[in-house]
């Protein structure tokens, strides 16, 4: 492949940012006019009752404009198919998730056991679309050289949409936090993408760059419409797939870096509750709760996550090139 034909793939992200932003108004809109409002947990930092009824599930304006975008400028189905499972089919649990907070009074979603049936689930739909029709099964190590591990690969796509899915759903606690984090993960494997001549690979991530771009212009503080578990779930499955299908997934967790600590800081602190009956190491979690008790004003918590974000990105970067 040309390098001028590589790089022609960077125009997806202004095209695909125009495209979101000329609809995002309209669909904040219509959600206001179906009640959407999000429903704030009663166990969550005090300041956030604030943002109670702000418009949730605008994740779709992410998902649909790169769903549409991806049909038409991804001209193998291969690569396509296993991408749009991931965002469609993360999208519509996510609003399972979404529709039961907002049923609920105490913002609670699905119940736990549903959710990891669900999630494990379309994961295994997912990393079965990967191996038997993208034929993925490679798996890069940095500085070594590139292996096939055969059918293995399907346990390991499973495990890794569920962490990142997770890990992605967990650091959307802040205004932009996870659509700002999300950009230099994506805009990374679109850099690995392009360097090593994976064209459809780097024109997902263009076009996802985009839309999540043109979503963080309503998503930034004072947020005027959240992403929802419509949202990040989409996001870190897209991410995942992405990544698996790259053969650079060993990456993803210095990548997105920002997803991995704020999901360790959930377990750990689960863990350690139930060992020490009652203790705890961090004063709320994830961990951008913990600063955000500890006096952190939200807007800087969510800049200083944004450039370990770009960090721990170029560093993903390097190591691929």
């Amino acid at each position: 492949m040309s390098r001028a034909f590589d790089l022609s793939a960077l125009w997806l992200t202004p095209l695909s940012f125009a495209v979101a932003m000329a609809w995002g108004p309209w669909l904040i809109g219509r959600l206001r006019q179906l009640k959407f409002g999000k429903q704030i947990r009663a166990d969550g930092p005090s300041s956030h009752m604030l943002k109670a009824g702000t418009p949730t599930m605008g994740g779709w304006l992410m998902v649909l404009t790169t769903t549409v975008m991806t049909i038409v400028f991804l001209r193998d189905w291969r690569i396509a198919l296993p991408l749009l499972l991931a965002i469609l089919g993360f999208a519509v649990f996510g609003s399972i998730d979404d529709l039961a907070n907002l049923r609920s009074s105490e913002g609670l979603g699905l119940r736990v056991r549903y959710k990891f049936i669900w999630h494990t689930g379309i994961a295994l739909v997912v990393a079965l679309a990967m191996y038997l029709v993208t034929g993925a099964q490679s798996v890069a190590v940095p500085g070594v050289g590139t292996y096939e591990i055969g059918w293995w690969f399907v346990p390991l796509a499973v495990l890794t949409i569920f962490s990142t899915t997770s890990g992605v759903n967990e650091a959307d606690g802040l205004d932009g936090l996870a659509g700002g984090t999300v950009v230099f993960a994506f805009a990374a494997y679109l850099a690995i993408a392009l360097a090593g001549g994976q064209t459809q690979s780097a024109a997902f991530c263009a076009i996802v760059v985009g839309t999540v771009l043109a979503f963080l212009w309503f998503n930034v503080n004072p947020a005027s419409v959240f992403m929802g578990d419509a949202g990040s779930l989409a996001l870190g499955a897209g991410l995942a797939t992405v990544a698996l299908i790259s053969g650079w997934v060993l990456l993803l967790p210095i990548v997105g870096l920002v997803f991995v600590v704020e999901l360790l800081s959930v377990m750990l602190q689960v863990a350690y509750f139930k060992a020490t009956k009652g203790k705890r190491i961090f004063k709320m979690s994830p961990l951008h709760h913990h600063f955000e008790l500890s006096g952190w004003p939200e807007v800087n918590i969510v800049q200083r996550f944004w450039l370990v974000a770009a960090v721990a990105a170029v560093i993903g970067v390097l190591l691929a090139i």
